[in-house]
């Protein structure tokens, strides 16, 4: 089967470029950049390049749809919310062309990458979520400021969000408050990036996920990891991490969830345990995840099982994986070295790493550790990894913004 990779520049991608090539697929990997580390690939048949979806999101689902007609049947597989969310709008252009698409109906889509819609569900379905109030971005925060507890976390409603005419605004990193002066900074910040402003209680704890594909709200394979390292120590991105057994908690509230999504795909349920061990739901992310490199060497190859479903259109339950198998971001891990060492945001009010702590254990080998990127016998995605980093961070400083990951 031919299969369209997409937002080449992905670690995921790469994971999904090796493992379908493996699975003998004819894998072309797509990115809106003129080239991108999945690309550079040995296991990449092909590479081409899209409009911007954020800019161009007709133009991009039309260029789509005249690769896929050139072969009915192509597989098409976004690894972000940018590319997902007009593909999903656009399905029907896609399928006229003879595309190949796993992912559930529209409406229960957005509803998942709708944090305030997420924690709703969650709620209802007697699962623990934080305090949570939305300040639309245009609502003073002056008085909310005054009336909530602190410390809070500010984040946007969506990771990526499509406006009526079809773009989609990338919404950042979130921001944390311990006073309401803080509050309000973090307000006129967050204003600037989303429409809507979810302003959640700060769990203190530690961040856990549950890794699945589902067919149609039912469960055909799952995954867990432990966080050694994350990129940005508030808990955000995996930099270090080691495969483990699943959560039975955690599969409960987040198979409770997909099956009341009707989910159709991959996707990541992310939860916080709090200090009495309880799983505080956090997000959904209906997508391929940063880390999913560690899933396809613990044996857990998803983007395989997905191309196999796709084709046959079910696949039989898989849940045996190696436990133990550990994995690391090299860039991610540095990224980790280098925000550990600017110091605690302001407004974090949990614990931060010691610098000197950071410093001794990146530099202490494990044996065994497997690279996201990085194989003797594919070097180049490690390259371009740093590279695409580069180009990013020069990107910012010439235009004045800040690096999100």
């Amino acid at each position: 089967m031919r299969i369209l990779v997409l937002d080449g520049n992905q670690n995921q991608a790469v994971a999904s470029v090796r493992s379908l090539s493996r699975a003998g697929h004819e894998v072309w990997v797509g990115e809106s950049a003129a080239w991108s580390k999945a690309g550079w690939s040995r296991f990449c048949t092909r590479r081409f390049q899209y409009s911007p979806p954020q800019v161009q999101a007709d133009q991009f689902v039309q260029e789509l749809a005249e690769i896929t007609a050139s072969v009915p049947g192509t597989l098409v597989l976004p690894m972000t919310e940018a590319t997902t969310l007009p593909i999903s709008a656009q399905r029907k252009k896609l399928f006229a062309a003879g595309a190949r698409l796993i992912l559930p109906d529209h409406a229960d889509l957005l509803r998942a990458f709708d944090k305030q819609e997420t924690t709703r569900l969650a709620a209802s379905l007697g699962i623990a979520v934080p305090n949570t109030t939305t300040l639309a971005s245009t609502d003073p925060p002056d008085a909310l400021s005054r009336s909530i507890s602190y410390p809070v976390v500010l984040k946007p409603r969506a990771s990526e969000e499509m406006s009526p005419g079809g773009t989609v605004r990338t919404g950042g990193r979130p921001r944390y408050a311990k006073t309401p002066a803080q509050f309000i900074a973090a307000c006129e910040d967050l204003r600037n990036r989303c429409s809507s402003i979810l302003v959640q209680e700060y769990i203190d704890g530690t961040g856990t996920g549950y890794f699945v594909l589902m067919r149609h709200g039912e469960l055909r394979a799952e995954f867990a990891h432990h966080r050694i390292r994350d990129v940005y120590p508030t808990g955000s991105g995996s930099a270090l991490r080691s495969s483990v057994a699943v959560d039975s908690e955690v599969r409960d509230a987040s198979l409770a969830m997909l099956t009341a999504l009707r989910w159709h795909g991959v996707a990541m349920v992310e939860f916080r345990k709090n200090t009495a061990s309880i799983p505080v739901f956090m997000e959904v992310n209906g997508r391929f995840w940063h880390s999913l490199p560690l899933a396809c060497y613990a044996g857990m190859d998803f983007p395989a099982l997905l191309a196999r479903m796709a084709e046959a259109g079910d696949i039989p339950v898989t849940r045996d994986y190696t436990h133990g198998t550990r994995c690391r971001w090299l860039l991610g891990d540095f990224r980790h070295l280098a925000e550990v060492w600017k110091g605690s945001p302001e407004g974090y009010p949990g614990t931060y790493p010691s610098r000197w702590s950071t410093l001794l254990a990146e530099f202490a080998p494990v044996a065994g550790t497997y690279h996201d990127l990085f194989q003797w016998k594919d070097p180049l995605p490690e390259v371009g990894d740093w590279l695409n980093f580069a180009e990013q961070v020069l990107g910012k400083a010439t235009s004045g913004g800040s690096l999100h990951a």
